[in-house]
């Protein structure tokens, strides 16, 4: 058998510039947490200790392990295994050069055999040169191309490096260098190179074919046989032997009824597993395995009445995609353990997200994040690594690049949860606000390198190929934004990023929904994180108010500061303590999630005029103020509950007109729409009733009687309107209300939804006679039953290290009795606040 030895300990590091070499605790790591370790560094994520480890940005780095030689049978192979350089890496052993690397994304296999005949030690070293200067340097190399782009340092382009590094409108400037992931030794005579089950599933459904094809590498030249097995839950399916040829194996097995692989909510997150072993004249001498899904994945674009059509099609059935984007879940990337990325994935699920977007300027993720997607169900838009830039195309470059992309793709094609790889994110925005030469209908990928725009030969050729060649199966999409050439901001067409809530044009978050396109890839509001995220990073007492130094340090957002003051004094009454101050921020950042998604799905059920909205962003890299709606220590933030609620398998939705106070020199109209509807993503149609209330903000009575709409038919996975003709006279009920909808299926109430008057500033929402009263559940959890005798708006329960909450960030009105149920509280006080309360107060 190969046999594999792990080069993860006994190393040690040093400046290149210096002669102290200083231990490393253990591979994989980078620089900055090595330094942390040997306390020649403080953490960079508290304060301003970020700029105090500037300095190690621009250094070279040397890693040295003292290994003795690896036992191998004789005829044996030796082989180095990197899976990951960061970034320009000079690999040498005893002396001599192996291995030279510029690229942090490609895994390298280096046979050290020959160098390592003699018996006794040896000494591996790697030389990381500094990336940020010697990117300068390649910039100042290429004086021709237009060195264009948003966020970070424009050299950042000449490197294969994460563009998030460099520093981002959430993200510090961390320049790491080190070996980021795992190194090892490979001992064998013949290996199982490559796995492929390539599947092929029948339009009924009742039939699949999985093709494996197996890749071996042999060091001598002898006959093997592969025998292939398919399985499912532990359980053997089908098994063939068959002899290598050529170096390859290839077995079709027949699967009859197959277990499909759905997306949660949907159906079960089914895996079969298909391994090989390798066999010499009988002797095992290798293994793999892959777990993999057995399912169809369509982008349908098809013309209608908005124009062209985005929209994901599972196993047949169309899918709403409501998510999130990702950013890396750290700066210091080996940081991140597969246990941590399993509970991002996992909170997904919990809040309903169907998809997950791997944004352009990080990495290809983990085979622990793409195997949580798989498990969990959780679909995958996954960008290639180039990011809001006007990235060159040296030969070099372009050979670099497809190595890169031939690497990772075969690394993720077998998993059931990647669905469309993207060419970049908002390099094509790039050359729009740059006025780069774009012209769609020149089909001559020569020509476009000789452009200022080089890298649509990336975008339009390379990328789309190697898919072609070693993914066929899954879709291609040229750029995230984009839309067959078109301006990236046309909305009948391909996905958008609509920014122009909180950048751009600045608009209302209330009509939110009227600025959405196919497919909306991007959109967010910025909040601040939890107090004790805040209290983790801001260090002294006194700099723990909104506007402090540190604060503003901590929020990267080019002119956040007027955004977050537009759209709180627009909406709330302000505040300058700290923690009301932040609970403001997360309502205005919940309200404007709700808005999005709430019209954006009910647009769904209008032939699918939306196809899937992924809010920017799931995630931080590190504690800090941002588009979030999960804070860097996993605490979501309250539009990570709105966004939940708008994602119910079955949701209610009322919402008024609501009038542009600002232009209207806050003048009250005189009447008011208001709609009434249902989503869902139920393949049946269902059959529920429907209420709708019109309650007083000031005294909680109903100002007139309830609609209700009993033995309503519900439209299977699109929308249903109830009422499109609502009037609200304002003259004749001048009081402000609330308008309350609640949605019963078999008798049991499975959706809410509250519209309020706007702007919350106008309404005094003090004194709301709230009532919690906490008891303790079946299985030992804690249950909070909450009553109200008037309205109260986002009413927000604290998150705590450990505590899960069921559900938060709730409104309430009279006369309609809420639970949540939260675990792992114990006898612990839990703190809470709504909109209008001057001060938390704790549940008895």
């Amino acid at each position: 058998m190969a046999n594999l030895v792990n080069l993860s300990t006994g190393w040690s590091f040093r400046d290149r510039d210096a002669d102290e070499w200083l231990p490393v605790p253990a591979i994989p790591s980078v620089v900055q947490q090595d330094l942390i370790a040997n306390q020649k560094l403080d953490d960079p994520y508290i304060g301003f200790k970020e700029l105090d480890a500037r300095w190690v940005n621009e250094k070279s780095w040397v890693y040295r392990n003292v290994f003795s030689k690896p036992a191998a049978p004789a005829g044996s192979a030796i082989v180095l295994v990197f899976d990951g350089l960061d970034t320009f890496a000079k690999a040498k052993l005893d002396g001599k050069v192996i291995l030279e690397s510029d690229n942090m994304f490609l895994g390298h296999r280096v046979d050290v055999t020959k160098a390592l005949e003699a018996e006794g030690e040896h000494t591996l070293e790697i030389e990381f040169d500094c990336a940020l200067l010697k990117a300068r340097e390649l910039r100042a190399q290429d004086t021709k191309h237009r060195w264009v782009g948003f966020n970070g340092d424009p050299a950042r382009m000449a490197v294969r490096k994460a563009q998030y590094h460099w520093g981002w409108d959430w993200g510090p400037v961390l320049m790491t260098a080190g070996i980021w992931r795992a190194v090892r030794f490979e001992i064998y005579k013949a290996r199982v190179a490559s796995l492929w089950p390539q599947i092929q599933l029948a339009a009924d459904h009742q039939t699949a074919e999985v093709t494996a094809v197996v890749e071996v590498e042999s060091i001598v030249d002898e006959e093997y046989t592969a025998q292939l097995k398919l399985g499912l839950h532990g359980k053997e399916i089908a098994s063939q032997n068959i002899l290598v040829s050529k170096n390859t194996a290839q077995v079709t097995f027949r699967v009859n009824q197959p277990a499909l692989w759905w997306p949660h909510g949907y159906g079960e997150q089914t895996l079969y597993d298909v391994s090989v072993v390798l066999f010499r004249n009988g002797e095992e001498v290798d293994s793999s395995s892959k777990k993999f899904g057995i399912r169809t994945a369509e982008v349908v674009q098809q013309p209608d009445k908005h124009g062209k059509s985005f929209f994901f099609r599972i196993n047949g059935m169309d899918i709403f995609c409501g998510g999130s984007c990702w950013i890396p879940a750290d700066s210091l990337l080996p940081a991140v353990s597969p246990e941590r990325y399993r509970k991002w994935i996992e909170l997904m699920v919990a809040g309903r997200q169907v998809m997950i977007r791997v944004w352009g300027g990080g990495i290809y993720e983990d085979d622990a994040f793409y195997e949580a997607c798989d498990e969990l169900g959780v679909l995958v838009w996954q960008d290639f690594m180039f990011g809001c830039g006007n990235y060159p195309t040296w030969p070099e470059m372009l050979e670099s690049v497809r190595q890169e992309t031939i690497y990772n793709v075969k690394r993720m094609r077998h998993h059931p949860s990647i669905v469309l790889y993207a060419g970049n994110n908002e390099d094509y925005q790039v050359q729009e606000s740059e006025g780069l030469t774009y012209n769609y209908e020149d089909k001559d990928p020569q020509s476009w390198l000789k452009t200022d725009f080089p890298a649509r030969y990336i975008y339009e050729k390379l990328l789309p190929e190697v898919v072609a060649e070693h993914s066929p199966s899954t879709f291609y999409h040229p750029g995230s934004p984009w839309g067959d050439g078109k301006i990236s901001s046309d909305k009948t067409v391909g996905d958008m990023h609509q920014w122009n809530v909180w950048h751009g044009t600045q608009e209302k978050y209330q009509i939110f929904d009227t600025l959405g396109g196919r497919f909306n890839s991007e959109f967010g509001m910025e909040a601040f994180p939890h107090v004790s995220t805040i209290d983790y990073f801001v260090e002294k007492e006194e700099d723990k108010f909104p506007q402090s130094h540190v604060i503003d340090f901590h929020n990267k957002a080019d002119g956040h500061e007027r955004r977050l003051a537009t759209y709180l004094v627009e909406n709330l009454r302000t505040a300058t303590d700290l923690e009301t101050y932040i609970y403001l921020t997360q309502v205005v950042q919940a309200e404007t999630m709700m808005f999005g998604y709430r019209g954006w799905r009910r647009q769904w059920g209008d032939e699918r005029h939306c196809g899937g909205a992924l809010l920017w962003q799931l995630n931080d890299c590190w504690p800090t103020i941002s588009w979030a709606i999960v804070d860097y220590f996993l605490k979501p933030k309250p539009a990570y509950y709105a966004v939940k609620r708008v994602l119910n398998p079955i949701a209610v939705g009322v919402r008024r007109e609501h009038h542009d106070w600002s232009v209207a020199h806050a003048q009250p109209p005189k009447t008011s729409k208001y709609e009434l509807w249902i989503a869902s993503n139920k393949p049946e149609t269902v059959h529920g009733s429907i209420e709708l209330r019109f309650l007083s903000v000031n005294t909680g009575r109903d100002i007139r009687a309830p609609i209700v709409h009993e033995n309503i038919t519900i439209t299977a996975n699109g929308t249903t309107d109830i009422i499109t003709d609502g009037v609200i006279d304002h003259i004749a009920e001048p009081e402000p209300h609330v308008l309350a909808a609640r949605l019963w299926v078999n008798n049991q109430i499975v959706a809410r939804d509250v519209d309020w008057p706007q702007p919350f500033k106008y309404l005094n929402l003090t004194r709301r006679q709230l009532e919690i009263q906490r008891q303790v559940g079946v299985a030992g959890e804690t249950v909070l039953v909450i009553n109200a005798r008037k309205p109260v708006k986002c009413l927000v329960f604290e998150e705590q290290e450990g505590v899960t909450l069921e559900d938060n960030a709730i409104d309430i009105v009279p006369g309609d009795e809420q639970t949540v149920k939260v675990t792992g509280l114990g006898e612990s006080p839990l703190r809470y606040r709504y909109l209008g309360q001057e001060s938390c107060e704790v549940v008895a």
